[in-house]
């Protein structure tokens, strides 16, 4: 499973209502993260997390909170793992090593996404959520071009002696049995 796009952002989550609508539309889905401490939860779910267990879930009303206790800062590609499988899109509010995404107008019908050292592009709103169906969506840059040196070392390693998977070995094996238990044909 490939992990989600990852778009920081600065604005609460009722700015991007549209880009949500329209993602879902598509039959993907949108997740959010918050990279902040969270608020404190009241009640028994608070008291059972301080005990260290695993994770203290409470259920019902069309929601489920869940809290985790979690030892040090958490680690980014964990909560994705662990809590948005399935997801194209990840907007994350808080510190994170991704693209800002802003709405360019007052409507939301049109988006910035600013890549740091890149130029900032602009997309409309159907046009975004259909880039989140690609493996690299258009604001990712492409890696460099390798220089000419890296690509005749890369030929180079190309010209490696493969290594036979097992049934290849096998079936040779074979081959050679049968060359030498079948005797020499008598002459006429």
């Amino acid at each position: 499973m490939t992990a989600p796009h990852l778009l920081r952002v600065d604005d609460g989550p009722e700015t991007f209502a549209l880009l949500v609508e329209a993602a879902r539309a598509l039959g993907l889905r949108v997740g959010w993260l918050e990279l902040a401490p969270p608020p404190s939860v009241a009640g028994d779910l608070e008291a059972a997390a301080g005990l260290g267990v695993l994770r203290a879930v409470a259920a019902g009303g069309g929601r489920a909170v869940a809290v985790k206790p979690l030892k040090g800062e958490p680690v980014l590609a964990d909560l994705l793992r662990e809590h948005f499988r399935g997801c194209a899109l990840v907007l994350v509010r808080g510190e994170a090593a991704a693209p800002l995404l802003r709405s360019h107008d007052q409507e939301a019908e049109r988006w910035t996404v600013a890549v740091p050292g890149e130029t900032a592009r602009v997309f409309a709103t159907g046009a975004l959520a259909e880039a989140l169906r690609s493996p690299r969506p258009p604001w990712v840059p492409l890696p460099p071009a390798p220089s000419p040196a890296e690509r005749e070392r890369g030929r180079k390693q190309g010209k490696k002696k493969i290594k036979k998977t097992k049934q290849e070995k096998k079936r040779e094996r074979m081959e050679k049995r049968k060359k030498r238990s079948t005797p020499p044909a008598a002459p006429r």
